[in-house]
Formats: structure tokens, C-alpha cells, sequence
């Protein structure tokens, strides 16, 4: 039978959310990647017992995610029931609905229809009563945003989830849909967008709306799938995501950025950080970013992670290095 780390709360750093009552954990654990059924059960259930033994609460899921799509919450759920039940209420569990899950017109993006169908399967396959957050994942241009706030608010208002965000919204569509919930008084506290060194689009506008509105955000992909770890430092290996043909990382993308990585890796090592540390704790620094969501697909990543949480502080220079070291991409 499993038992918590006594010691779990000692090293995490907790972090409010916006001006809200809920803190998350510096690190959160995201299952977009290796909790499918094409991946390893054990591994699984080591890695969430792992996280949660080091202080890492919050664990994110979506209805797609696998593979095969809902894969990731079920045995998720099966983690929940065999092992982390006891300790629930320790626990910030969310999920989201909007990219395609079944067929139809009923499948996917933003209607009332989706977001509360979608949310009943997700609680389903986790044997939940109710989530801590639930997103729209992704904003619908052919749905108004009330109907959406209003199936989420509807959510709120039966008990299937504590709180709600939004995820990929820019910068004006979350300014409007916090306008409708702030009128609905619904518990909007979150944005989950992605962002990195290499993608730092949140900075033009989205950082300045979370702060007036007072969300706080959680950043997916801050290593840049990989790129942004010693990966790749010294060219393409051949087992690795950019060699795979992967949607989401190509070898290009690895090729036009290693100058670069590695001379943020050379500065990463004046700090005695590795370069996915730096990064993660890069991503920290923003004063509206509560949390940064990594992946794990074994337990020593997972613990190599944690240890950004030792040097979370950036000199003006090192930030103006940084600063410096990246505008090499934009003029490229």
C-alpha cells in the first residue's frame, strides 16, 4: 500500500494563484505525454507517487490526452483510486475540453453541448466527483464566448469543478471572457498558455490583462519540447522526438537553435544549473506565472526537474544575457 512522503511539503515552493484563495505548486505535473495506454503502467504510477512524495500537488490532464485520447485520465483514475484516494483533498486535479474527441459536430471546441459533455466523461474516466479546475482549452471562432463562460459557470454551479480557466486564449478573448465571469461571479483564477524561451508571446499583452484581472497562469512546454534541456546539445540523437518525425518538433527547429542553446547552456552552468532548470526557473521569474507544468517519462526526470527550485533568482544580468543570448533567434 502506498504512504505519502511524510516530508513532502518541506521542499515545494507554493505559489498563489492571481489574487485568489488557491496556491499551486511551483511544479505541476502535466500528462499531455507518457500516460497513454501506449505507455508503461508501472512507469506511470511511479512517476505520479514520485511527484506527489515531492511535494507536487497539482496534476493536469485534458480529455484527449493519451494515446489513445482519454487513456491519460483513466488510468489516472486508477492511480487515484489505488494509491493517492486517502490524500484527495491534498490534491488540485484539473482537466479541460476543446480539441476534437469524437466524432460529430458535438466533439469539439467551445458549445455548452461539448464543454458539459466532455466534463462528465472526464470525471467518468477518473471516478471523480468533481475537478479543481476545468479549462477551455482552446478558444471557438464560431461560438460566442458567453455560451462558453456559461456552460463553465454551469459547472461551478453543480459541483463538477471548483474553479475554471482557459488555455491558448490570447491576450483580448481572456480580457472579454473574465468581463462575462466577473459578471457571473464565477471562479475564474487561471490561463494555461504555452510559453518558453523561445515563445515568449504571452509577454506582448497577456501578462499585462492576467495582472489587471488578477489570474494567475501555469505554462505548458517551458523546455520547448526538449529543446531547451542537453538534448540536444550536441546535434540530433537518433532515438530522440525532433529524429521521430514528431508534429510538434522537427529537426529543423533543433538545427536553427543550437548555437543558441548552447550558449544559454554556458550561462546555465555559471548559475550551477542545468540548462532545463534555468529554463524552468526563467519561466518562474514572471510575476504572474504561478506554476510551470513539466512532463515526465521516468522518475529521474521527473527529480531533475525539481531541482530548478534550487536557484529560482535571476540577476538584471543574467536576464539581460538571456535577453541577449535569444534576440540571436529573431535575427537570424
Amino acid at each position: 500500500m502506498y504512504l505519502a512522503n511524510e516530508q513532502r511539503y518541506e521542499k515545494m515552493l507554493y505559489n498563489r494563484v492571481g489574487k485568489s484563495g488557491l496556491k499551486l505548486p511551483a511544479i505541476s505535473l502535466g500528462l499531455w505525454h507518457n500516460f497513454g495506454d501506449v505507455d508503461n503502467f508501472g512507469t506511470q504510477r511511479e512517476i505520479v507517487q514520485a511527484a506527489f512524495d515531492n511535494g507536487i500537488t497539482h496534476f493536469d490532464l485534458a480529455n484527449n490526452y493519451g494515446p489513445a485520447a482519454g487513456s491519460a485520465e483513466i488510468n489516472f483514475g486508477r492511480i487515484l483510486k489505488e494509491d493517492l484516494l486517502p490524500y484527495r483533498d491534498e490534491l488540485i486535479i484539473s482537466s479541460k475540453a476543446g480539441y476534437y474527441m469524437w466524432p460529430g459536430p458535438y466533439g469539439e471546441w467551445g458549445s455548452r453541448k461539448y464543454i458539459i459533455a466532455s466534463c462528465e466523461q472526464s470525471l467518468k474516466r477518473m471516478g471523480l466527483d468533481y475537478v479543481d479546475i476545468f479549462y477551455s482549452h482552446r478558444p471557438d471562432p464560431d461560438t460566442p464566448l458567453e455560451e462558453t463562460a456559461l456552460a463553465l459557470d454551469q459547472l461551478v454551479r453543480q459541483g463538477k469543478t471548483l474553479y475554471v480557466g482557459v488555455s491558448n486564449y490570447s491576450a483580448e478573448q481572456t480580457a472579454e471572457i473574465a468581463k462575462i465571469f466577473r459578471e457571473l461571479k464565477t471562479p475564474f483564477i487561471i490561463h494555461q498558455p504555452r510559453y518558453n524561451m523561445f515563445d515568449r508571446w504571452i509577454e506582448d499583452g497577456l501578462t499585462d490583462v492576467l495582472a489587471d484581472e488578477g489570474l494567475g497562469a501555469i505554462t505548458f512546454s517551458p523546455l520547448a519540447q526538449g529543446m531547451l534541456t542537453n538534448r540536444y546539445l550536441n546535434g540530433i540523437p537518433n532515438d530522440s522526438r525532433a529524429h521521430s518525425g514528431s508534429p510538434f518538433l522537427t529537426e529543423e527547429n533543433v538545427q536553427a537553435t543550437l548555437d543558441v542553446v548552447n550558449q544559454l547552456n554556458t550561462l546555465a552552468k555559471k548559475r550551477g544549473q542545468t540548462l532545463a532548470e534555468m529554463a524552468l526557473a526563467w519561466n518562474l521569474r514572471q510575476p504572474t506565472v504561478a506554476s510551470v507544468l513539466i512532463g515526465a517519462s521516468r522518475v529521474s526526470q521527473l527529480e531533475d526537474n525539481l531541482k530548478a527550485l534550487n536557484n529560482l533568482t535571476f540577476s538584471p544580468d543574467e536576464l539581460d544575457q538571456i535577453d541577449n543570448i535569444l534576440s540571436k533567434l529573431t535575427k537570424s
